[in-house]
């Protein structure tokens, strides 16, 4: 897929989703929650365009707000992971020595507790939910992005205006927020977009096997759990969330690699 086309379809995608989500804050077909036994498990129709689920609730309208859920729990947790990761790969990066080993034994430590382990955890201490979800899928992140930008920014601390930067006296955190940090956003931004979908992913798995976003609030993960058992009489119910994950993943990845097409000089050159 060419560069400009990947990037537009994934600002397109992603504004889609965006747009379904702050929709739902103002407006939805039906309340999301509420229960409509005689019309259960009904096809899709004029009156509810996506059919509704084993309770009678309108599956569109679930589907808006599990959007807002979805974007809300991975903003916050790639938020918390960028907020603390890159100051600490910087740290590293600038300091080197004890520092540097001490963030990447730290870094190393964390990757060994995945989401899902730290979400169980989380959930063992203060009781599942949306928020301990988010902490879960934040916590993750944080070594992620510390690697990230340490790797990135020793790569151009070695660059020449770098070094003259630091030969006219300035120290090694004004030569970092100054020259450094500007130089690698781009990288940085690219990988927000990744860490972004796989928070929507991961979510939406916490949801599924109950960790995450607690009934009644829908959730994309939680739709997918209860229409496990319809599958066979409503498999429409697993498709819809399904395909609205689907959506929000593939628009993420195709807007991070529109951008690192954009972003990376050795990429514009070879074009």
């Amino acid at each position: 897929m060419k560069p400009k086309l990947s990037l537009y379809i994934g600002v397109g995608l992603v504004g889609l989703i965006v747009a379904t989500a702050l929709l739902a804050l103002f407006w939805t077909p039906y309340p999301p929650t509420k229960i409509d036994i005689l019309h259960r498990l009904a096809r899709p129709s004029a009156a509810h365009w996506l059919g509704t689920d084993p309770f009678g609730r309108d599956v569109l309208s679930m589907i808006m707000v599990g959007t807002h859920t979805s974007l809300l729990v991975s903003l916050l947790a790639v938020s918390i992971g960028a907020g603390i990761g890159i100051p600490l790969g910087a740290l590293a990066s600038s300091c080197g020595g004890w520092v540097d080993a001490l963030v990447m034994r730290m870094a190393d430590l964390a990757f060994a507790f995945p989401a899902l382990l730290t979400a169980v955890m989380i959930t063992a201490l203060a009781g599942p939910g949306a928020t301990n979800a988010m902490l879960a899928i934040g916590l993750f992140n944080i070594p992620v992005f510390a690697r990230v930008t340490r790797g990135a920014a020793l790569s151009v601390q070695e660059r020449d205006f770098v070094v003259a930067a630091r030969a006219t006296g300035r120290g090694a955190f004004g030569v970092m927020a100054r020259h450094v940090l500007p130089n690698i956003s781009g990288i940085l931004l690219v990988q927000i977009t990744i860490q972004f979908a796989l928070g929507i992913l991961a979510e939406a798995g916490l949801s599924y096997v109950g960790l995450g976003t607690q009934p009644p609030q829908p959730s994309w993960g939680r739709m997918l759990n209860d229409a496990q058992t319809f599958i066979f009489r409503a498999p429409m119910l697993a498709v819809f969330p399904g395909l609205a994950i689907t959506v929000a993943v593939l628009g993420l990845n195709l807007l991070g690699d529109g951008l690192r097409d954009r972003l990376d000089p050795r990429l514009m050159a070879r074009r």
